[in-house]
Formats: structure tokens, C-alpha cells, sequence
């Protein structure tokens, strides 16, 4: 007398494949949701990082200026102690000088204090320390695959007044500064990339006169 042997039961039943199905679908539509949803919305990644290098680039242009009481032009320059030491019309004011970048001092990049500046145009148009488009190569040929037009750069000079320009310093130590005791500045490099809203990138910096006799 023999027996068949006993087999384990293998495979999917009818209802075990139905919820499998209801799971990845519930899933699948999650997930392709959520990634519709961050795609309509946020903005383009590749011209907001183009935004964001040409941001940093032009404030570190900014921020590597110096940082005097006095025109360098001013005999005064190399020994004055305070803006009260130049010559008369010689004291450093915020205003973009005549002449071409990188100007002189921090102050030449701004227009009035608190006003916003588009400090890098030249014919309507952003270009870099060599007076170039931005984007473009000596030949003035367009550099990469997308280029770069359309972006455009306000730069913001402020006091530290407690407004605007905020403080800076610990509480009892903090530095101000106004028209006539430019101590320190507040920089503000806005880069903007489309149309929308929120289609910029803006950046914040803090600038103090630690070298105010250092001249070319």
C-alpha cells in the first residue's frame, strides 16, 4: 500500500493577489503625487543654481574690496584716523564711482544707502569683471547649454542703524554706523532668475572697516 506525499500549497490565491495589487497601486499613486506636486511647484533647480553661483560670485567680488576712510586718491588716505581726517570731498560715501569694476572700496558698489543697485549692468546687461556678459567666453560665445540672460543682480548697501541694516555685535558692544561713520556695512546681493514671486536668490553679508588704511 503506498501514500502520495503531502505537498505544500504554493503560489497566490485570488484575494491574496487583489490586495497586493490595491497596495503597490495606493502606493504608486502616493508617491507620484508627491512628486507632481514638488515638481509644479518648486522652481526651476537648474536656473535657481545658476542664480545662486552668480549671487556668490558677485558678493564675493564685494566683499574682497577695500574698506578705507578716504578715497585712495585722498594724500590723507594711508594715515587718517576717522572720515574727519580727508581732505574735503575726499571721505568715503556710498556711491558708485565713474570708472569700471572692481572699484575701490566696499561703499562704490551701492547706490543711495538702503536703495537697491543693479551695480554689474553695462548696457542693460549683467556682466563680469572683464566686462563680459555673463555666461559668455572671450569669444563672447555662450558658455555651457543654457545661458545665462534674463539674470539679473541688485546690490544693497545699509547702515547699521537698528533698521535696515539691523546690528551687529554682542548685547552693550554692538557696531553702528551712518553716512559719517561708515564702521561697517550690510550687504545684500539679490539675484533674480524668472518671473515668479519667489524666482530669486538673495544673499546677506556683514562688511567692518578692519583695514581702513590699507590702499592699492
Amino acid at each position: 500500500m503506498s501514500t502520495k506525499p503531502i505537498r505544500r500549497q504554493s503560489g497566490l490565491t485570488l484575494i491574496e493577489l487583489v490586495i497586493f495589487m490595491v497596495i503597490v497601486g495606493a502606493a504608486a499613486a502616493g508617491i507620484m503625487g508627491v512628486l507632481n506636486i514638488g515638481g509644479s511647484s518648486s522652481a526651476d533647480p537648474v536656473r535657481r543654481k545658476q542664480a545662486l553661483m552668480i549671487a556668490e560670485a558677485l558678493m564675493e567680488e564685494v566683499l574682497l574690496a577695500r574698506f578705507t576712510y578716504c578715497d585712495p586718491s585722498d594724500p590723507n588716505a594711508a594715515t587718517a584716523a576717522a572720515q574727519a581726517n580727508c581732505s574735503p570731498g575726499q571721505q568715503l560715501t556710498i556711491g558708485i564711482p565713474a570708472g569700471g569694476r572692481p572699484y575701490g572700496n566696499v561703499a562704490n558698489y551701492g547706490g543711495a544707502a538702503g536703495t537697491p543697485r543693479r551695480t554689474f549692468m553695462t548696457n542693460g546687461v549683467d556682466v563680469d569683471i572683464n566686462g563680459r556678459p555673463l555666461g559668455q567666453n572671450t569669444a563672447l560665445a555662450t558658455m555651457g547649454n543654457m545661458a545665462l540672460g534674463g539674470i539679473t543682480t541688485t546690490v544693497t548697501l545699509n547702515y547699521l542703524d537698528g533698521a535696515a541694516g539691523g546690528a551687529l555685535g554682542p548685547v552693550g558692544r554692538t557696531i553702528t554706523s551712518d553716512a559719517n561713520n561708515l564702521n561697517a556695512l550690510r550687504i545684500t546681493v539679490r539675484t533674480t532668475y524668472g518671473t515668479g514671486a519667489n524666482d530669486f536668490v538673495e544673499l546677506d553679508a556683514y562688511r567692518t572697516r578692519y583695514a581702513p588704511n590699507l590702499l592699492p
